[in-house]
């Protein structure tokens, strides 16, 4: 593993000479941690909070998986189960046929509902809003303006998927529905104490920090907008606790991991999101073109975050890397960052 220690400076290094890039922080480690190494720029460490952001889809992914292994949901339920009707109704619209009522716990999981993303689609998008002005966005709000957008294909199409944060903010409040508790107090149940995570939180109240995040070269304090993104994106953590919860969840402490061979489905999503291909409520990223199944050769597997986080897993070579860039404007470049750290360390 020795040689490797160069190829992560040399690719982390990289990244840290952009112009937008203000402080970032990376932590390689295999497995059994015989292999680890940290790299920090701008003061950020592998013990200085940051917003996780879409990791936080993990964590929601890690409680449906455990309630299913405890027969408490299928993901063949039908969300029409957990939520009276007047909350659903025009939910999913397309090419004039209603399908609210035939959207399944899988196709939130896997992205293949075809729900838009207020957060990225319509004339000003809640994301743009949200870089301009701190504001609070309640479930109800979410679904009504969900509702106010053409959905993008019906529910199951072949090889369809479209990556959007309403299909996980549905899936915590179902969680929140059938555990009769906050997902605040789910996540620590779940995942936290059994992990030891103390520097991992949902933020609930005024006191819990949140971090700024940059959007070029302005750093955003939005405390609102990431406590109204919850399930899909608004949990906070270190690098060095988002090693700990990545090595769990596709190491099976959390859940039993045969659940991903059962799991296996992928499916390609929309172009803005290209190399990502999207599984049980986690990222695929091919490498060098070839696609694999979990465990396979040549693929990232884990997720990644607008605000510049990333946690990964390469198989390949049994290396994990999770850090931050913290740059809102361009969302690729932790994916870039992982996808090189990745071919570097092939030879």
């Amino acid at each position: 593993m020795g040689s490797k220690g160069p190829k992560v400076d040399k690719a982390f290094n990289r990244m840290t000479n952009r112009n937008q890039i203000h402080e970032a922080v990376l932590l390689v480690e295999n497995t059994n941690g015989d292999f680890s190494q940290s790299k920090e720029y701008g003061g950020k460490d592998i013990d200085t909070p940051l917003l996780m952001a879409s990791i936080t889809k993990l964590f929601t992914t890690t409680c449906i998986l455990i309630l299913k292994e405890q027969g408490k949901l299928s993901l063949d339920d039908k969300i029409a189960k957990y939520f009276p009707e007047d909350m659903l109704s025009n939910l999913h619209i397309y090419k004039g046929r209603e399908y609210s009522k035939q959207l399944t716990l899988s196709n939130l999981l896997f992205q293949t509902s075809g729900l838009p993303d207020i957060y990225e689609e319509g004339s000003k998008n809640a994301k743009q809003r949200a870089i301009d002005k701190d504001m609070q966005i309640d479930f109800d709000t979410i679904m009504m303006k969900t509702k106010q957008l053409k959905a993008h294909f019906a529910p199951d199409t072949k090889k369809r998927a479209h990556y959007a944060d309403v299909n996980f903010d549905i899936l915590g409040k179902i969680i929140e529905i059938l555990t009769d508790s906050t997902l605040e107090d789910v996540y620590k149940q779940l995942i936290f104490d059994p992990l030891d995570l103390k520097n991992t939180y949902l933020p609930k109240n005024e006191h819990d920090f949140i971090p700024n995040v940059y959007y070029k070269h302005t750093p955003l304090y939005r405390p609102k907008f990431v406590k109204s993104s919850r399930a899909s994106g608004g949990c906070i953590s270190t690098a060095r606790e988002l090693m700990i919860f990545i090595k769990a969840f596709f190491g099976g402490s959390l859940f039993h991991k045969d659940i991903f061979y059962e799991l296996k489905e992928t499916n390609k999503l929309q172009f803005s999101m290209f190399p990502i291909h999207y599984s049980a409520g986690y990222m695929t990223i091919p490498l060098g073109g070839v696609i694999n199944i979990f465990m396979g050769k040549g693929e990232l597997i884990g997720h990644s975050g607008s605000s510049g986080s990333f946690a990964f897993y390469y198989p390949m070579k049994d290396l994990f890397f999770v850090g931050d860039v913290n740059q809102m404007a361009n969302p690729a470049l932790p994916v870039r960052l992982a996808m090189r750290l990745a071919h570097t360390m092939k030879s």
